[in-house]
């Protein structure tokens, strides 16, 4: 079961990564962001907003879904690789970036008052990593306790 969640954290994120690189790419070419569900897409990827101490948002994005991509490809097929720490390590960069993308909606909602179908999309992805990551993390604490006992 944990086998099967980790692939799906891995799927998730390889689908960030791919929506953080059609945000970069667009930006990039300064081609206007088409916005499926009537949003202003626009308005909030070039907003005051959209970076981070300097650093595009996407691009931050692009790093994060990358290193869980690998992360987690590592962590199903080459469990022996990665040291014990590592977990831990991730599971505090997922609960970063899932606090990350509620303050980003949270500026969508309240201070922009605009909303971005694509940024939407991405906290939704990230929010589905980090409940994934979490029954990863319950499910191993379960394993190590049981094989205590």
């Amino acid at each position: 079961m944990i086998l099967i969640l980790k692939i799906f954290v891995a799927l998730f994120a390889g689908t960030g990564f791919m929506l953080a690189l059609y945000i970069y790419r667009t930006k990039r070419n300064a081609t206007p962001l088409v916005c499926p569900l009537e949003g202003n897409c626009e308005q909030v990827v070039h907003s005051d907003y959209s970076k981070l101490l300097g650093i595009p948002v996407e691009i931050l994005g692009l790093l994060y879904y990358g290193i869980m991509v690998v992360l987690y490809v590592c962590f199903a097929f080459f469990p022996l690789v990665l040291p014990i720490f590592a977990s831990y390590a991730v599971l505090g960069l997922t609960i970063t970036a899932f606090l990350f993308s509620v303050y980003l909606t949270a500026i969508q909602a309240l201070v922009l008052k605009q909303w971005c179908t694509w940024c939407l999309f991405s906290a939704g992805i990230c929010t589905i990593i980090f409940i994934l990551a979490f029954l990863i993390a319950n499910a191993k604490a379960v394993e190590l306790l049981s094989s205590l006992l």
